[in-house]
């Protein structure tokens, strides 16, 4: 059948059983858009900016482990989504970003709302393109979608000239490509070798990346841990593969990760990682990361092999494939001597923080409250550390966060994109102030979306995480983080429709989380908290993750 390009992309996305999309009008998208009015069936989320739009599709895709889809108009309207891609590339989400552009004629003369934005997404994409003649674009909208969603997942962008999607071209349905697991590089010798270093360790642990819960490897994951009984510490985008609940769990590793975590893997004599990447924020000084121990690396992508650490060891490949594989080479084994030794850790130094009302007091609340069967979104800085540490993650999709970008604003738009997915599970985004002026515009679409949803601003007045650095390397020098201005955050909620709280104790707090949770619809819950909490523990920048140190340690070391 003869179809528009406009018809030709809507029909795309029905293949592909995408039910939302997130995004804003403009000039060059409107035949799409006005095909998309005759399509109710496909939800559109109309977001108060393309960066929230962007946000939503990425945090709808991490709830559900779809792939998500935003669209925009050309010139600013694509640019916009930009930092929302960037996101979703440096944490591997699937996402199909949809713009549309100007004529082909007008292609290159600076025409109005005109920019190369296949060319300015192209180093945070996996794919970019433009398409400027119809008969490629069914094709090149199917290849997007196994594109997001192949190996190490990641967002692709699909430019469409007007033209395009005026024109008119034969149409045949397709039923989409089945996407099997990445399994070509495996290899017996690379899981005989592996299963050699388990046999032969005494002190093993296991560190947890994001890849594990991209592959859906949680039950493997728990298998081999309690199989081979090896401690298990995780990233902070591999927060919920292992239950944080799990005897066996002792905290997320790196700068911000817990004492036992550090500890254990510096003294482990072979660590075992499953889709992690070995970041900065989680090795410290490289060069003496895990010194005594042999590392195996478990991961899709090749490129990420001796990247930034040496390994002993690599199966490169589809982490809950590998796993089953070697599950099933294994048999059980005991090392309770060094489960001895990892208890008596957890129980020198655990997490522990100020009396009042604080960031980890309220996401130790929120946890109760919520029974830890939530999805938390969060922005970046202290919140986001607090509620890494502090709330127990136990199923995989329930912490999303934006880890490699670091993206403040990401945690509203990411939470009503996975209210939208998940109808079913409570929502709640957590942000600090500074964070939640960045994107605090998408409350708006939150309310007439008139889906229940909880926003929780930990509120200390300044920008909490920028500070802290400023208190322990800049000498107190709070070069503009300090935010001390007559922002009144209730009001603005309300002003957009929500309902609003304003809680300055325990109390306080436990009261308006409990109304919130029961309100029908979006809550924001202003916490005040002090300007001077920290996160601890911490390790400095260029020193070794061996070197944590908390608020005590300082005070401590002050004195001496």
């Amino acid at each position: 059948m003869e179809l528009t390009g406009s018809q030709i992309v809507i029909e795309c996305l029905k293949e592909q059983g995408v039910d939302t999309v997130f995004g804003y009008p403009g000039g060059t998208i409107l035949n799409i858009y006005d095909e998309l009015y005759r399509h109710p069936e496909i939800h559109h989320i109309l977001t108060s900016h393309e960066q929230g739009a962007a946000h939503a599709a990425d945090g709808y895709a991490r709830a559900t482990g779809k792939t998500g889809v935003c669209m925009a108009t050309s010139g600013p309207g694509a640019t916009n989504l930009v930092t929302g891609i960037a996101t979703a590339y440096m944490d591997s989400t699937p996402m199909v970003a949809i713009t549309c552009n100007v004529g082909k004629a007008l292609l290159g003369k600076d025409s109005f709302q005109e920019i190369d934005i296949a060319g300015v997404a192209m180093p945070i994409t996996k794919y970019s393109v433009i398409v400027k003649d119809i008969t490629v674009l069914a094709d090149t909208l199917r290849r997007a979608f196994t594109i997001a969603k192949s190996g190490r997942p990641g967002p692709v962008l699909v430019d469409i000239t007007k033209d395009v999607t005026a024109a008119t071209y034969e149409y045949e349905p397709k039923t989409p490509e089945k996407i099997e697991p990445f399994t070509e590089r495996i290899t017996e010798e690379g899981l005989d070798h592996v299963v050699s270093l388990i046999q032969e360790s005494k002190r093993p642990y296991i560190f947890v990346g994001g890849g594990s819960i991209i592959s859906g490897a949680s039950e493997e994951v728990r298998e081999l841990a309690h199989r081979i009984q090896a401690p298990v510490c995780d990233t902070l985008m591999g927060k919920g593969a292992f239950p944080g609940t799990d005897e066996l769990y002792t905290g997320m590793l790196g700068m911000h990760g817990t004492k036992t975590s550090n500890y254990g893997v510096t003294k482990c004599d072979l660590l075992i990682v499953l889709g992690a990447r070995f970041s900065d924020r989680v090795t410290g000084n490289a060069a003496k990361f895990a010194n005594n121990a042999k590392i195996v690396q478990i991961d899709v992508d090749a490129a990420e092999i001796n990247k930034n650490v040496v390994v002993e060891s690599s199966i490169i490949g589809d982490v809950k494939e590998v796993l089953k594989r070697l599950n099933a080479r294994l048999e059980p084994m005991h090392h309770d001597e060094w489960i001895a030794e990892i208890e008596a850790m957890k129980e020198k130094f655990p997490l522990k923080h100020e009396e009042g009302l604080t960031g980890p007091f309220v996401i130790e609340e929120i946890y109760k409250a919520t029974d830890g069967q939530a999805v938390i979104t969060t922005d970046v800085g202290q919140h986001q550390m607090w509620a890494a540490q502090y709330y127990r993650y136990t199923s995989p999709r329930t912490l999303l966060t934006s880890g490699g970008l670091g993206t403040m604003g990401f945690g509203l738009g990411a939470a009503m994109g996975a209210k939208m997915g998940r109808p079913d599970k409570t929502v709640i985004n957590i942000a600090g102030d500074g964070c939640f002026r960045m994107n605090m515009n998408e409350i708006a679409t939150a309310v007439r979306c008139g889906k229940p949803l909880v926003q929780i601003i930990l509120n200390n007045h300044v920008l909490g995480m920028v500070r802290q650095w400023q208190t322990l390397f800049y000498d107190h020098r709070y070069s503009h983080t300090i935010l001390n201005d007559a922002v009144d955050f209730v009001k603005l909620a309300e002003a957009m429709g929500a309902k609003a709280v304003r809680a300055t104790t325990r109390e306080e707090f436990a009261d308006a989380f409990k109304f919130a949770l029961n309100a029908g619809g979006p809550v924001v819950i202003d916490c005040q908290i002090d300007s001077d909490d920290k996160v601890w523990p911490m390790v400095a920048p260029g020193e070794a993750i061996s070197s944590a140190f908390t608020g005590d340690d300082l005070k401590k070391k002050q004195e001496e």
